[in-house]
């Protein structure tokens, strides 16, 4: 078991070397004027480290929007972002931050519309079939209803933002699978949510690619470091309650955060 944490230390070390490579300050950081908008992924819910003043949205100085602009110290930043936000609370009440000189956006929403929460909660109280069912039950939605509620907010930010770059960032895989939990939910049900990452940052990735703005994929960047995996990025379910199935520090740091600043 020892050669393999020494590997595992070595390509952590890489990890970071490539994130310091992401954080190198733009030329024209200067200028940007950065506006975060989105759900508990975007706040950092998981990371830790809350900004008190932020109430029930639950804002982290460790999520990736906040790294970003610490590391890159642009011209102004403002986090909107909230726990529990779904598309029509972005619409109706984050985007007031957003106006014409607004040039950067980032955005990650769609789970919370999709019954993200109460479909997690299905999956560990009330076994496999359960699970199924409401997996297929949020994935019918996310290709149904999801699509339209999008196209709907992303020609909002365009139109309080005409000029602004807006990247929209996904979800990742919750789990590895086999991997290597011994408990809790069984491999069908992980496999199953697993699916249901992929429905929903297919629906996101169309409707962002027809608004003209920047998917980023996190599914690639969290791989190997899924709940149930040997370096976990992600909380499984835990205390407090609502970190459950939320990246970590690591998962904003060294999963959201590169992968955002190489989108821009």
């Amino acid at each position: 078991m020892r050669p393999v944490r020494v590997v595992s230390g070595a390509v952590m070390a890489l990890l970071l070397a490539v994130a310091t490579l992401f954080l190198v300050t733009p030329a024209n950081a200067a200028s940007v004027n950065y506006v975060a908008l989105g759900d508990s992924y975007a706040a950092g819910v998981g990371a830790g480290n809350y900004d008190s003043s932020s109430g029930n949205c639950s804002r982290s100085y460790g999520a990736y929007p906040e790294l970003w602009a610490s590391a890159n110290s642009p011209s102004s930043f403002t986090s909107v972002a909230c726990s529990g936000a779904k598309t029509g609370d972005v619409l109706n009440t984050q985007l007031s931050a957003v106006n014409s000189s607004t040039t950067l956006i980032s955005l990650t929403i769609g789970g919370n519309d999709a019954g993200f929460s109460s479909t997690m909660e299905t999956c560990v109280l009330d076994g496999t079939s359960a699970c199924q069912s409401a997996v297929a039950t949020d994935e019918s939605y996310a290709q149904n209803t999801l699509p339209g509620l999008l196209n709907n907010l992303y020609a909002a930010i365009r139109g309080k933002a005409p000029s602004a770059e807006v990247v929209v960032l996904g979800y990742p895989h919750l789990y590895e699978v086999p991997g290597s939990c011994w408990f809790g939910i069984s491999d069908t049900s992980r496999t199953a949510i697993n699916g249901a990452a992929d429905t929903l940052d297919g629906v996101i990735a169309k409707a962002a690619a027809n608004a003209g703005f920047t998917f980023a994929d996190v599914r690639d960047a969290f791989s190997g470091h899924e709940i149930c995996s040997n370096d976990e990025w992600l909380h499984s379910t835990t205390l407090p309650i609502d970190e459950s199935y939320h990246p970590t520090a690591d998962g904003q740091s060294l999963g959201y955060l590169p992968v955002f600043s190489n989108a821009i």
